[in-house]
């Protein structure tokens, strides 16, 4: 290796600093990156990889992109995963003392984007922090893009099941952690980020200490105390949020004044809705094509504001429980329902509202360019009007007017600041707005009179040399000059000089016009940087009132959820809920709220649906294929659903009781990364279903075990029914096509029965979507097969079979000829008779579990002797079993 260039000595003593990051090193308009860094940004970026003589034997690897565009590449970079590093001149070319010097001023990750135009404008951007220790754990998450921070502590024995119920409801782009000595968890931790895709980045332990993390709260909130913030002295919240803001201030490199406080919850606030839950009931976006349209937001969002829209989406997240809240809004909800004029002027002033948190965030961040300000003095120059609509109205209504402040000091600043069309960038100037500063004003006009005086030069010099194609021109590479075409040179005076020659023209230079050029261009340039250190003096003064703006601009968006909730209303003809403090569900003329959305040209059938914990506990749903099983069932989640979110639903009125957790347990799918099977997943979630219900759960339960064998999957779901009937006592729809478990009605206490009608036309099946009481008994499955598309032949095929087996037994089916197969096993039919005498069962005392009814329908002697044998065999355990257990 030869010595090192300067440049590459400076490069290398600031990349040993941020070895995990892709550093972009600034030189000149470009961004450019080395070595390893330059080939992985190459690779990922498409871009071309070329060398640098740096110092050694081999040109060093290297690759760049344009600094005015490199938003997009970084995006793209960050959308990958990878750390990106900014590396900028941190002083002046010309009173630099050999290399300039550079220095990182910020590290972009996936969870501390703040650009808007990298971020989906109405969901949220979270980093989140999570600390793990033997007595619980502390998560703590951020938006730095809008300054909400939220943390919770957790202390229970199931870690894992409550932090996936987190990341699945917080769905963060990055995690910061530190478990304490429990490797089994960290693994566990590490595959559930994997599982949601989230970018990882474990922590050194000293970050995550409890003194230190309480250290740079105090220091960042600028409180003596902890408390006042509202945590509890051995809260693991303290540490999870403490490493959380030390993240920030090591990546972001300056004080974020706009996250200035701390919001505290706790997971029983809200309802619980686990991954499966999420995913099955669409609540945010499509299983299929992971898009918005075709999902519930896509139906209840007809927000106007992004903030708006992200609040939305996080009441559909979290669901309230509290009756009193949920009716407060339903209150609002009413109001702007039923008064069309003041919903359409509420929504007039809020479309032109831009995302005040954001704003404000880029405010304190100090990126906030002049049409940001601009937008933002827009802005609220209609907050005034929404809070005078909105007053004297009801509990919500005037919670949200008390919380609106105007902000007419900011929009009055701003107004007399900043020119109504300013331009992006500040190093051009034209920002500041005549009348604001007398020095600016003055500069200004000596501008103006110069360019006047240009003018003027131009026709005096036209009239005096008679040259009409002579003009006074400018560029930033010469500054102002006279142009003079060639035809014309003869006639130029000698007092021009020759500045610049062209193809077609000659440039000149004249005394008086570097006179008036210096006088122009100086005063252009000192009111450059004037307007400059006046913005920057301007945006620091509102950033001192970030606390303002964030409560208002929070009040905004709960206005604006609540208008879109009553719009969503009274397009669709929703009703109202009541509320019950009753455990019953009561839902007339209930509709699939995005089902008959989409299919909005066809009538939707309404069903009725009651529920409650006693006598009509679980309704086992039968029916065929495509009637609408899965729909009902959903449809009825979702209502609850909404009503808790404090919408109106899509029925013609209910009841409904406050429920805490919805499960579903629907479709079939596998999770190959795990090493899960698909009867594994089915069973795994049902695990969780059983372990986590309470008696305030609805549950959503669609073909349990239809992935094994049918007696296993027959067994399996019976089992199920039981253990939810006796142990869990909670609201169950359960679909199936078992329709031996129809026979549990009047067995288990709360079993009802009901089927999706249908009605047949010769070889065809109507799907009539109607859900009435009573049993399926056929699935229709050969009908469904040939409206799939299934070859005739098939299908044929498929009907002969059926017939064959409706009538015998399969190995009647196949031609098993019954005397001989008892000779091949040496077996007789007294043997068999023996064998049952020998097991003198007490039919009467069985009659109760159902064995009789089940003995009654075996028919030993159209069996082989063997398998007569075997069901003896496998009856005699079971009763054994039963006499054991007292029954």
């Amino acid at each position: 290796m030869k010595k090192l260039t300067p440049m590459m000595e400076q490069y290398f003593q600031i990349k040993e600093q941020y070895q995990d990051a892709l550093l972009l090193f600034r030189l000149g308009d470009f961004y450019e990156l080395f070595f390893q860094d330059a080939e992985i940004a190459s690779r990922e970026l498409e871009i071309t990889l070329t060398g640098r003589d740096c110092g050694f034997e081999d040109r060093a690897p290297m690759c760049g992109v344009p600094h005015h565009s490199a938003e997009g590449y970084i995006d793209r970079l960050i959308a990958k995963g990878y750390k990106v590093a900014i590396c900028e001149q941190v002083e002046e070319a010309s009173k630099a003392v050999g290399i300039v010097k550079r220095d990182v001023v910020r590290i972009i990750t996936p969870g501390t984007l703040i650009d808007t135009q990298l971020l989906d404008e109405k969901k949220n951007n979270y980093l989140m922090s999570v600390y793990g220790h033997k007595n619980g754990l502390g998560i703590s998450y951020v938006d730095i893009s809008t300054g909400e921070l939220f943390t919770t502590n957790i202390i229970n024995n199931d870690w894992i099941k409550d932090l996936k119920d987190e990341i699945t409801k917080i769905q963060p782009k990055e995690v910061i952690y530190y478990i304490e000595d429990d490797v089994t968890f960290n693994d566990t931790f590490l595959q559930l980020c994997n599982q949601f895709n989230v970018v990882i980045n474990q922590q050194e332990e000293w970050s995550f200490e409890h003194e230190y993390a309480s250290n740079i709260l105090k220091e960042h909130f600028n409180v003596i105390g902890l408390d006042g913030l509202g945590f509890e002295v051995k809260d693991n919240g303290i540490i999870s949020t403490g490493a959380l803001i030390n993240y920030l201030k090591e990546t972001q490199k300056r004080f974020l004044g706009h996250i200035n406080k701390i919001n505290i919850y706790h997971i029983s606030e809200t309802m619980v809705l686990d991954y499966s839950t999420r995913a099955n009931l669409e609540l945010t976006e499509t299983l299929r094509g992971k898009t918005k349209k075709g999902s519930l937001l896509w139906v209840l969002d007809k927000t106007s504001t992004a903030m708006g829209g992200r609040m939305l989406r996080k009441s559909l997240e979290a669901p309230l429980l509290n009756i009193e809240k949920i009716n407060e809004r339903f209150e609002a909800v009413t109001i702007l329902k039923e008064d069309i004029f003041l919903r359409k002027e509420l929504k007039e002033h809020l479309k032109n509202i831009y995302d005040l948190e954001r704003l404000a965030a880029k405010v304190s961040y100090g990126s906030a360019n002049p049409r940001d300000l601009v937008a933002l003095k827009s802005s609220l120059q209609r907050v005034p009007l929404i809070k005078e609509l909105i007053k004297d109205r009801n509990i919500l209504l005037e919670s949200i007017y008390k919380r609106i402040d105007p902000l007419s000091d900011i929009e009055e600043l701003i107004n007399r600041g900043i020119v109504d069309d300013p331009p992006i960038t500040l190093k051009d100037g034209g920002i500041i707005k005549a009348g604001y500063n007398q020095e600016v004003d003055k500069y200004h006009k000596a501008s103006k009179e110069g360019k006047e005086w240009i003018a003027k030069l131009e026709e005096k010099e036209k009239t005096k040399t008679g040259i009409k194609s002579l003009k006074v021109g400018f560029n930033k590479v010469f500054g102002y000059f006279i142009e003079v075409t060639k035809s014309y040179l003869k006639q130029v005076p000698e007092n021009y000089q020759r500045k610049q020659t062209l193809a077609n023209c000659e440039r000149y230079i004249t005394p008086e016009l570097k006179e008036i050029e210096s006088k122009i261009l100086g005063a252009e340039e000192k009111v450059v940087v004037i307007e400059y250190n006046l913005y920057i003096e301007l945006r620091d003064i509102i950033s001192k009132e970030i606390a303002r703006i964030q409560a208002t601009a929070s009040a905004i968006a709960e206005i604006d959820m609540i208008t879109s909730l009553s719009e969503v209303a009274a397009e669709n003809n929703y009703v109202r809920p009541q509320i019950s403090k009753e455990k019953i569900i009561d839902i007339k003329d209930g509709r699939h709220p995005v089902v008959e959305k989409i299919f909005n040209n066809q009538m939707f059938i309404s069903n009725d649906v009651y529920i409650d914990n006693d006598c009509h506990q679980i309704s086992i749903i039968t029916g065929p294929n495509m009637a609408g099983k899965s729909t009902f069932m959903r449809q009825v989640a979702l209502i609850v659903l909404m009503a808790q979110v404090g919408s109106y639903i899509p029925a013609t009125e209910a009841t409904i009781g406050i429920v805490d957790r919805i499960f579903t347990r629907v479709g079939a799918s596998d999770d190959l990364s795990q090493g899960q099977s698909t009867f594994m997943v089915e069973m795994s979630e049902m695990a969780n279903i059983l372990n986590c219900a309470t008696e305030k759960s609805l549950l959503i339960l669609d073909e349990i075990g239809r992935g094994t064998s049918t007696f296993d999957g027959l067994s399996i779901a019976w089992s199920v029914i039981e253990y939810i009937s006796s142990k869990i006592r909670a609201k169950t729809l359960f679909s199936t096509h078992y329709h031996e478990l129809t026979e549990l009605k009047g067995i288990i206490k709360g079993v009802k029965n009901y089927r999706i009608s249908v009605k047949e036309d010769g070889e065809d099946i109507i799907f009539l979507r109607k859900v009435i009481e009573g049993s399926g008994d056929k699935s229709y499955g050969i009908q469904v097969a040939r409206l799939a598309g299934l070859p005739q032949e098939v299908i044929n095929r498929a009907k002969d079979l059926l017939l064959r087996l409706e009538e015998k037994d399969i190995a009647r089916v196949e031609g098993i000829d019954i005397k001989r197969a008892q000779e091949e096993v040496a077996v007789s039919k007294e043997e068999v008779n023996e064998s049952a005498d020998s097991m003198q069962l007490d039919f009467n005392s069985l009659y109760s579990n159902n064995i009789i009814e089940e003995l009654n329908n075996i028919k030993l002697l159209e069996t082989t002797p063997i398998e007569a044998l075997n069901i003896l065999a496998d009856l005699q355990k079971r009763v054994n079993q039963l006499l054991q257990g007292g029954k």
